[in-house]
């Protein structure tokens, strides 16, 4: 099992008592070389497309069940929009590929893998409601975020909260001018500007704050109780998986549920 310890209990004070949420980082499990726990113990990768034995990854998903009411929706994630129900999504059924999940029912779980993207949990105050969504640049540029939201107000949630939890923090997300302006079209205004910091001698080069970026994003669609969001995947690697700073890497999950 798991130590408790390993894993990350969301710091979200509005959460409702009947929804569950963690996250994973890369210990408490059993794959080796470059997916191991990056101090060569076993490490908790949760990723079958990433290159690790595919025996190890499900007994580490095992492990991770232990914590949880039910099988994670995993889905084929793809950097776009798209949001899927969670309760479609099992073993039986047919690959969903999308980059967000949302459930109404108690025991389905939404989860979803990064290993420097943002992974954002949404529930709304009444705990009726919970989503998931991946946010790497192109889709949180693209609006999966507030694709999420509206999903979960559709199926509907009232107001929502949302916890950011380990991604690629702001002193290490180095991106060139397309994805600055990918942002501040999707985003214009001195808010995102702000959110791109010039690396001297690089003139077309930044270091992006994707936690700014996906604050602004939330407050655009009417969500402003936010958390989380200070944990670097990319400056932690005994802790953390990271594919920018390891590329050959493991996938760690963020994951909530109505109990």
């Amino acid at each position: 099992m798991i130590d408790r310890s390993a894993l990350v209990w969301p710091d979200w004070p509005d959460l409702p008592a009947n929804v569950g949420a963690l996250a994973t980082g890369r210990d408490g499990g059993v794959s080796t070389g470059p997916y191991d726990d990056g101090k060569g113990g076993g490490g908790l990768n949760l990723g079958m497309h990433c290159g690790d034995d595919p025996a190890a990854v499900q007994a580490n998903r095992a492990r991770l069940h232990d914590y949880l009411p039910g099988r994670p929706a995993w889905i084929a994630q793809v950097h776009g929009a798209d949001v899927v129900d969670a309760a479609t999504v099992g073993p039986d059924q047919p690959v969903r590929t999308g980059d967000a999940s949302i459930a109404t029912e108690a025991g389905v779980v939404c989860a979803i893998l990064t290993a420097d993207c943002l992974p954002v949990l949404f529930a709304d105050l009444d705990g009726k409601v919970v989503g998931a969504a991946h946010a790497g640049w192109r889709g949180l540029a693209g609006g999966v975020l507030g694709q999420t939201i509206a999903a979960m107000r559709a199926a509907g949630a009232g107001e929502i909260t949302a916890w950011m939890g380990p991604a690629i923090g702001p002193d290490a997300f180095e991106v060139g001018e397309d994805v600055r302006e990918a942002f501040l079209a999707a985003l214009p205004g001195e808010a995102a500007l702000a959110a791109f910091k010039p690396i001297s001698d690089q003139p077309v080069k930044f270091l992006a704050d994707m936690f700014t970026l996906a604050r602004l994003m939330l407050a655009r669609d009417g969500v402003s109780r936010v958390h989380g969001g200070g944990q670097c995947t990319a400056t932690a690697p005994q802790r953390f998986y990271s594919y920018r700073r390891d590329r050959v890497t493991g996938r760690q999950a963020s994951l909530i549920w109505i109990k």
